[in-house]
């Protein structure tokens, strides 16, 4: 994959909650869970781009 690279993300309080609690069902960090949450969405619309 390469290396990472950091950036500041501003979102909102709730959102944010939410996320850490899914997160914690998924037994991910919540930074684990936007990167998968993003690479699956980007591999989603690979897919629909490509019909």
């Amino acid at each position: 994959m390469g290396k990472k690279k950091a950036f500041a993300l501003r979102i909102n309080p709730e959102t944010l909650k939410e996320l850490e609690q899914w997160a914690q069902q998924e037994f991910r960090s919540v930074n684990g869970q936007i990167e998968y949450l993003l690479q699956k969405a980007l591999n989603d619309r690979k897919k629909t781009r490509d019909k």
